[in-house]
């Protein structure tokens, strides 16, 4: 899942990608303005690739595949997985792919601390899955009382502002709350009584895997004490693709919102697409899990004002908190950030 995302984006490797020529990095992929023909019809390519192997929140990509609405609006679209964590922004910025699925605070980071040339044009989960989780017997009842427990987090400097945050704005003191690098173990850092909580963790996995292995957790939602309602999955492009390949994009983006419209209507069908598409070799998924997952994922990903539609309060918002925590010195422009593609 996305628990992997990192911090340190390579400039030089996006140089360097872009310096080996405008290939997308999928062998179905189409060079530049390059199409395809399926009954007679000529379909844009248009290469994305997921934040991780696919699960729950990918639904509606695969829904729209097998449907046919990503035919119907004239793409078609190679579905790929990332090698590395930041392969996704890495290679939309190089062009390597056409978008890839990122996460707003890290775009903001991206573009403020090392100018990486990358927008997003459509917000897929519009508010954060990353909590604060524990078992639910614990004496923890708000985030005060991490004071003096220990709380595992995977070693991003994202997840130490959250927490911050999140202990300052419910009147505690954070420095003393003990943090503890365990990695992506966070579950079993919980279970294990490794650590009193976990940040990091998000409710549409981590909470279902557990509730399936017998344990029950509860959680604070970081929006709930300080924290932005930040954008947790975003769809992200370059400067340079989205002004040269805008309206595949946005053939794209229509063809993703019928099927999030399908998913949300029948998500038993939905879920049975995205188990058949699966990748059992390296993430297998249970479907219980997957089936809470998308239970907590739909009203996270429905918008009145369309699906994947963004705000400039939200980018502003979001940038702000960033600065404050000092992640990054200085707030980019939003029209720099995002692109309304519902609009």
């Amino acid at each position: 899942m996305k628990k992997w995302l990192s911090l340190s984006i390579s400039v030089l490797l996006i140089m360097m990608l872009a310096a080996c020529g405008g290939d997308k990095t999928s062998q179905e992929s189409a060079s530049e303005g390059e199409t395809k023909k399926t009954d007679g019809k000529e379909l844009a390519e248009v290469d994305v690739m997921l934040d991780w192997y696919p699960n729950a929140v990918h639904s509606f990509l695969y829904v729209a595949q097998e449907k046919g609405f990503f035919e119907e609006e004239g793409v078609k679209v190679n579905i790929q997985f990332p090698a590395n964590p930041t392969d996704p922004l890495n290679l939309a910025a190089a062009g390597k792919i056409t978008l890839g699925f990122y996460y707003q605070p890290d775009v903001v980071m991206a573009r403020a601390n090392e100018n990486v040339p990358v927008k997003s044009v459509g917000a897929i989960v519009r508010s954060p899955l990353n909590h604060v989780v524990f078992l639910k017997d614990s004496p923890i009842q708000r985030p005060k009382d991490l004071e003096g427990k220990t709380v595992g987090y995977p070693g991003i400097p994202l997840n130490e502002s959250l927490l911050k945050t999140m202990v300052e704005h419910d009147g505690g003191n954070p420095d003393k709350v003990d943090m503890v690098d365990v990695g992506f173990e966070l579950g079993s850092s919980v279970v294990s009584e490794k650590a009193d909580a976990v940040v990091g963790a998000y409710i549409n996995h981590e909470v279902p895997v557990l509730k399936h292995k017998g344990y029950e957790t509860r959680y604070f939602n970081p929006t709930d004490y300080g924290v932005p309602n930040y954008y947790e999955l975003v769809a992200v492009t370059s400067d340079q693709t989205w002004e040269e390949e805008q309206e595949a994009i946005k053939a794209f983006w229509r063809g993703a919102a019928k099927g999030f419209e399908f998913m949300e209507k029948q998500p038993d069908e939905a879920l049975q697409i995205l188990l058949s598409n699966q990748d059992k070799a390296n993430f297998p998924l249970v479907e219980e899990v997957e089936k809470q997952s998308l239970e907590i994922l739909l009203p996270k990903m429905k918008s009145e004002e369309g699906f994947g539609s963004q705000s400039e309060e939200s980018w502003k918002e979001t940038s702000g908190w960033l600065k404050k925590s000092g992640l990054i010195e200085k707030e980019p422009a939003a029209d720099e950030l995002f692109v309304d593609i519902t609009e």
